[in-house]
């Protein structure tokens, strides 16, 4: 470190001898990092956060340029009439269709769904239905045959009550109940009540254009306003939402979130530091000689905002550099890096705190501007040194993870360090001479022999009893660590949106899909004939998986609709058998509706060209180009809105293995979650035990010492078994987000003990107590910013990021609490046993 300092040293003395020159160059390079800084968009697509290169990645990337991914916007009609519904949504289509965006005259959209065209299918209904379905109506029409004859037997008695065929045969029966009305569903997309009325318009921009989605959802609702849906029905409530404005919603709301967080969290640290340093200089100029004392306490009122000026300049600038060269980089952040601006604030300003206090300690005791420059230089210099470069590279180490999350949590905040800590050493100094030209900080002489004053006894109290609570709480955290959970609900961790919910309430039974059959994966095939080898992959997958499967069902084109004359005929030589069935004497006069239905849905004696079918049944099976897609739908049997449901689905159907060998990758943005909560979970212990292993080489490095670099660590380590036994005793949890936190609680945490170890190596036995006087106040003040720019996540509304707040204020803090009570006991017991050398 030494010689690190020394080789800069040049750097501090140009600086300060050419202030004016250096200020300048450092505020114009940040003009320049604001142009890129300000292009900065925040992405929360979650597929993103995984390396470009991982399967999952490559198969979703493969599924949208081959089948597509537009997101709808969707309005929802609810009153008592039906008719007031219809005569609504007939006169908002065409109005909606004409409504154009503002800012370039072009249309908000390009098509749209509402009518569903079912007569062709009521002739056609089992011409669609798969081998499997038409197995199980021939089973049951064979049991109703059956059935018919031995009713019409006069000499049948029922000698057995066979309860279970029954059920069978009611099972069969509503199983094509199911199949007729998924494919012949309502001419309208309606509730069951018919209260609730779903239009569907696909948007001509994208959904990554934030500026588009605002101005269509602000016109749309202006139409909505000048319709009045009231004169149609005084009780109708029209609304324009979707998945499509949860998006829109969830990216104001992290915006507001950054931006509320940067008020709250830099207001709070900058307040702080006016209240420490106010005090601090007042304090020390009243220690000076009186004759010295020319100015009074209102001249300290009026530079009370010259040491949030004097290390929040410096500190603004390296940041502003710092998201300059994220944005050429990067490009864009995501949700976890999005608010890392407030919390660099809070974690940079520690090193000017340092460096400013010290440098007052130095020009109070004598020492000229220069002197006191150099001297904190040389005597404090190597702490805050080691603390930047151990923070720095506890964060870089997160840049090996494939986890997005964590690499580019760990790019941006590590390189915001390393430039924070830049800054404050060598900028800072410049505009410390400035500001001493100009007289704005109150310096007094203080001769006295001693400058620290000991008003306190020697020996830390109640030593024994703070290392053996201490201890206590270690154990119980080792013999407890299974209670340690991970929140794997990503329900818990979205914000919740009032007027979504009730948007969604308004429309979910009009949606008209079945809720079962939701988040389906996709497998993308090169031919039909690789289509036919997943599908029978897939029924061994499923067959060997038995009960414990999570596949519903799967589907493809050719299961519904032949796609060749072979199998064309085939088709139609299932229809005959099911015509045949139904022409039997025992079933032929039986008048029913559900036979009645099957006799139409049976009529298909040619084959039907696809052309002719509807858009609303064949969408979901065709391309992007509009041919006839080559996949396969994978439907779960559970709720994927739990990480476990979707990593125990992408386990089992993630990768899909042919006869020939060759292997098939399911898509979905669903998968893509489970792969990046494998991927984050693997590699978080990686991470962790990376970032603690280089914090202990750093301090071994800087120290020289294993015995130093033990007592510097222990802080950390106290620190962190605390919050661990805080998390189990009040139920918190480690996510997808706060997980992150882990390693820079580690960085950060570890900058106690390295200034505390330094002070009290510097200054010798017996005087931890003094130390805490003054270098005591210093990482105090300096945690506190750095938990004040966490605390700003705590008044957003994301639980994702109000997570991370929470997990990184009670880590700090409590590696705060074992720097000033665990460390200072624990020191006081060993030197009461002479285990301490200074060598």
């Amino acid at each position: 470190m030494d010689y690190i300092l020394n080789f800069l040293r040049p750097v501090l003395r140009y600086n300060y001898n050419h202030p004016k020159f250096t200020v300048t160059w450092a505020i114009l390079i940040s003009i320049v990092a604001v142009f890129f800084a300000t292009r900065l968009q925040v992405d929360t697509d979650i597929a993103n956060l995984l390396p470009s290169t991982h399967p999952s990645v490559v198969a979703l990337e493969t599924l949208q340029e081959r089948v597509g991914g537009e997101t709808e916007m969707q309005v929802v009609i609810h009153s008592p009439s039906f008719e007031d519904n219809l005569r609504f949504a007939e006169a908002i289509i065409p109005r909606s269709m004409e409504l154009t965006d503002p800012r370039n005259g072009l249309p908000f959209f390009s098509r749209y769904e509402f009518i569903k065209e079912v007569d062709i299918l009521k002739d056609y209904a089992l011409y669609l239905a798969t081998d499997a379905e038409l197995d199980e109506l021939i089973w049951f029409l064979e049991d109703e045959i059956e059935d018919a004859k031995l009713e019409a037997n006069p000499f049948f008695v029922d000698f057995e009550d066979d309860w279970d065929d029954d059920e069978e045969d009611e099972s069969r029966g509503r199983a094509f109940e199911d199949l007729y009305s998924e494919l012949i569903p309502d001419r309208y997309p309606i509730s069951p009540d018919s209260t609730s009325m779903l239009l569907r318009f696909i948007p001509t921009g994208s959904r990554s254009d934030l500026s588009f989605l605002r101005s269509l959802f602000r016109e749309y609702d202006a139409l909505i306003a000048e319709m009045n849906p009231a004169g149609f029905n005084p009780e109708m409530q029209v609304m324009a939402g979707g998945r499509l404005k949860r998006h829109l919603m969830e990216i104001d709301s992290i915006m507001d979130d950054v931006i509320n967080s940067f008020s709250t969290g830099i207001g709070s640290v900058l307040l702080m530091v006016l209240i420490y340093f106010f005090w601090k200089t007042f304090i020390n100029y009243k220690r000076g000689p009186e004759s010295e004392r020319r100015k009074g306490f209102f001249s300290h009122v009026k530079r009370a905002p010259v040491p949030v000026a004097l290390i929040g300049v410096p500190l603004i600038i390296s940041l502003l550099v710092t998201f300059g060269i994220t944005a050429l980089v990067l490009e864009s952040l995501n949700t976890m890096t999005s608010v890392l601006f407030v919390i660099l604030f809070g974690l940079g300003i520690d090193y000017g705190i340092h460096f400013y206090a010290r440098y007052l300690e130095k020009r109070t005791s004598g020492e000229s501007v220069v002197e006191a420059l150099e001297s904190t230089y040389a005597s404090s210099g190597r702490a805050i040194m080691t603390s930047a470069i151990t923070t720095a590279i506890a964060l870089f180490v997160l840049i090996y993870a494939d986890f997005r999350g964590f690499s580019e949590f760990g790019f941006i905040s590590g390189l915001g360090i390393v430039l924070a800590y830049l800054s404050m050493m060598y900028l800072l100094p410049a505009f410390i001479v400035l500001f001493e030209r100009f007289n704005w900080i109150l310096i007094n002489s203080n001769t006295a022999p001693e400058p620290i004053v000991r008003k306190a006894p020697k020996r830390y109290p109640f030593a024994r009893t703070t290392v053996a609570v201490g201890a206590i709480i270690i154990i119980f955290v080792l013999f407890n660590t299974e209670k340690l959970n991970f929140e794997y609900n990503f329900s818990e961790l979205e914000p919740a949106f009032p007027e979504f919910e009730a948007f969604r309430e308004l429309s979910r039974e009009a949606e008209g899909s079945s809720s079962e059959r939701r988040n389906p994966a996709y497998v993308v095939a090169d031919s039909y004939e690789d289509v036919d080898l997943i599908l029978s992959a897939l029924r061994n997958l499923r067959a060997e998986s038995g009960e414990e499967t999570l596949i519903l069902e799967f589907e493809a084109l050719q299961e519904r609709f032949p796609i060749n004359e072979q199998a064309e005929q085939h088709k139609l030589s299932r229809l005959a058998e099911v015509r045949e069935l139904l022409n039997d004497p025992f079933l032929r006069d039986q008048q029913d509706e559900g036979l009645d239905r099957l006799r139409r849905a049976a009529q298909a004696t040619e084959p039907l060209d696809f052309a002719l079918l509807p858009d609303f049944l064949t969408q979901r099976f065709v391309t992007r180009d509009g041919e006839i897609g080559q996949f396969v739908m994978i439907y779960p049997n559970v709720s994927l809105g739990d990480g476990r449901n979707s990593i125990a689905f992408k386990q089992e159907i993630g990768q899909i293995e042919v006869a020939d060998g060759r292997v098939f990758t399911s898509a979905s943005t669903s998968l893509v979650a489970a792969s990046m909560l494998m991927l984050m979970t693997d590699e978080s212990f990686i991470m962790v035990t990376a970032t603690f292993l280089m914090i202990m080489l750093m301090m071994y490095f800087s120290f020289r010492s294993f015995r130093w670099t033990l007592i510097s660590m222990l802080p950390l380590v106290v620190g962190l078994s605390w919050l661990f036994f805080v998390m189990i005793i009040f139920g918190l949890s480690f996510n997808f987000y706060n997980l992150v936190t882990l390693p820079a609680i580690l960085g950060i945490g570890n900058d106690n003990g390295v200034h505390l170890a330094s002070r009290y190596r510097e200054e010798g036995p017996k005087s931890m107590w003094n130390v805490l006087s003054s270098t005591g106040q210093h990482i105090s003040i300096g945690s506190f910013t750095t938990m004040l720019g966490f605390a700003g996540l705590l008044f957003t509304m994301h639980p994702g990021l109000y997570s991370i707040g929470l997990l990184a204020v009670i880590g700090i803090g409590l590696t705060l609490l074992a720097a000033l009570t665990f460390l200072p006991a624990l020191i006081q017991v060993m030197e009461d046993r002479n285990w301490i050398t200074f060598d």
